[in-house]
């Protein structure tokens, strides 16, 4: 689930670590993250299969014990995933999907990051607009064309949807 949220969403670690439920707009499909000064936006969308996995994720957490009410993803003690038990848990998947390799050097590792990568390329492969490319990751603008490039929402949100590879998961 929190590789979904990687993949299709192109946002940090942190970032994942600080949603919380009402974060989540799922007939919007779109996600409203913390303000950071490393972000220049604060939302970003997912397309149905993110969607599929988000519901079903929400309807598991709901059995479990939940001491931290607010956050989306919660450990098995039902508080909020700290970063280095998001590390663990896409590096297992990583390694279940052989993306990883234990044996590799540390450069060749598959890290939550590579995630944001993989986002930002296939986004660009598929033709998306480098400004909407750019608008989703949410980097900090310092070109004066980007100051002045306003992006409507509703045709970011039909341009990532467009875009999105699917998983297929």
């Amino acid at each position: 689930m929190y590789s979904y949220c990687f993949f299709k969403t192109g946002i940090r670690r942190h970032e994942l670590a600080s949603l919380d439920v009402s974060d989540v707009d799922l007939d919007g499909m779109s996600l409203l993250l913390k303000p950071t000064p490393k972000r220049s936006n604060r939302t970003v969308f997912f397309d149905a299969e993110a969607k599929y996995a988000l519901q079903k994720w929400i309807k598991n957490r709901e059995r479990r014990r939940i001491e931290d009410q607010e956050a989306l993803f919660i450990s098995y003690s039902g508080n909020r995933l700290s970063n280095a038990a998001i590390d663990r848990i896409v590096l297992k998947a990583a390694q279940r999907v052989g993306l990883h390799d234990a044996e590799a050097t540390k450069s060749e590792n598959f890290t939550v990051h590579c995630a944001r990568h993989f986002f930002t390329t296939c986004l660009i492969r598929s033709g998306m607009p480098r400004d909407f490319v750019k608008e989703l990751r949410g980097d900090a603008r310092r070109e004066a064309m980007d100051l002045y490039n306003h992006i409507d929402l509703k045709e970011l949100k039909e341009s990532y949807l467009a875009h999105v590879p699917k998983l297929h998961v």
